[in-house]
């Protein structure tokens, strides 16, 4: 991919427009998790130790556009990048009325983009309204990539300059080191509840790896294709003929989809329910799988250990209850261990690395949900794209 990057402009005495991803979690009424403002600091401080003003737009929740409510308030982000960075970060309401007026060293931030109207369907005068404010415009939201929006792709047509921040250069050298040229054998752990929401990501992958580890439902889909019993576990028996389709294109290649031969199972999905680890060959007609056992996660952790590059997508247990949690610990810490160079993204598997305390063993850990996934299935994403195409 080739495309400009901030870290490769001169950006004194500009102002430069960055696109953040800084759409935090509350509780009650406070930010109860700041991973996202402090990830879009590098470029932040990157632009104000090298003479420039810079101003951020962010999204924050779903608004509906056109209507302002103050849950949709940028300023309790505005006020903690604010203290990140030791200075005053006022929020811009009107800033297509009265354009900023900005000196090198000023922070502003723009109000929730979702409230501006056409700001989903990429609006062309709204990313020219954008565009306007700005020298240079900065897309470091890699978790709104996969996105064609107007503070995302039209304000990167029209702006003068239009580059990748340090966050989002990051992931895209990320992933491309996982997937264009990944050292091998390469090996993808997808797993989720359902097959048909990452159905097409693995058959991609199934194209692209050498092993393909499957967990949670999607496992048990693929269970059933082996002619396995799972009980009242959650799967999708419709999809058992695309799971079958996948194993085989795996096997044409000398490849596998691993899958357990023990598991842990509970009557009940709850926090207290008593765990059984059994054979996959007792489960019975009431239970309900919810980890891998310790034999099948020792098998994976050897694949893990031999790995070249480790892609990884989702936990293979419900590792929130602590008595199923073993299998996602067992990779977890595999991963880790491994020499491999290690991606993981996606909600669920960054809190299974925190929990299991891997953060800093992972070679990178991808920002992105969606993006992650639709870049592993290989479609081209949008924000992306137009950088792409103004770098050409």
């Amino acid at each position: 991919m080739a495309f400009l990057k901030l870290t490769e402009q001169n950006v004194a005495g500009k102002t430069v427009l960055i696109r953040a991803d800084m759409n935090v979690p509350f509780k009650d009424g406070s930010i109860s998790d700041d991973t996202r403002i402090r990830a879009s600091l590098a470029s932040i401080r990157y632009c104000l130790d090298n003479g420039a003003a810079v101003i951020v737009m962010t999204h924050l929740g779903r608004p509906t556009e056109g209507e302002f409510r103050p849950e949709d308030d940028v300023a309790p982000v505005a006020a903690h990048l604010g203290s990140l960075l030791g200075k005053e970060v006022k929020v811009l309401n009107d800033w297509r009325e009265n354009r900023p007026a900005l000196q090198a060293g000023d922070v502003v931030m723009l109000q929730n983009v979702r409230i501006n109207k056409g700001e989903k369907k990429n609006d062309l005068e709204l990313g020219k309204a954008y565009a306007a404010l700005c020298d240079i415009f900065v897309n470091d939201a890699f978790g709104t990539a996969h996105r064609a929006q107007a503070s995302t792709e039209a304000v990167a047509q029209a702006a003068p300059v239009a580059c990748a921040g340090v966050l989002l250069a990051a992931e895209l050298d990320a992933l491309g080191k996982a997937l264009k040229e990944p050292a091998r054998p390469m090996v993808a752990i997808v797993a989720g509840s359902k097959v048909s929401t990452k159905l097409t990501i693995l058959e991609s992958l199934a194209d692209k790896v050498d092993q393909l580890i499957v967990g949670g439902g999607i496992a048990n889909t693929f269970l059933l294709a082996e002619g396995r019993a799972i009980g009242k576990s959650l799967a999708e028996a419709d999809l058992v003929g695309e799971s079958e389709k996948i194993m085989a294109k795996m096997a044409a290649k000398g490849g596998s989809v691993p899958l357990p031969s023990d598991v842990v199972t509970a009557k009940e999905f709850a926090e207290n329910a008593a765990a059984e680890h059994k054979a996959i060959t007792e489960v019975a007609d009431d239970d309900m799988i919810l980890d891998i056992g310790s034999q099948s996660a020792a098998a994976l952790a050897e694949i893990l250990k031999n790995a070249g590059t480790v892609v990884w997508n989702g936990p293979v247990g419900v590792f929130e209850f602590d008595q199923f949690a073993g299998g996602t610990k067992a990779l977890a810490e595999a991963i880790a261990q491994s020499q491999a160079f290690s991606i993981a993204g996606g909600g669920d598997t960054l809190a299974a690395i925190a929990k299991f305390g891997v953060t800093d063993q992972i070679s990178y850990i991808s920002t992105g949900g969606g993006a992650f996934l639709e870049f592993l299935e290989g479609k081209q994403l949008p924000a992306v794209a137009v950088l792409e195409k103004r770098a050409a």
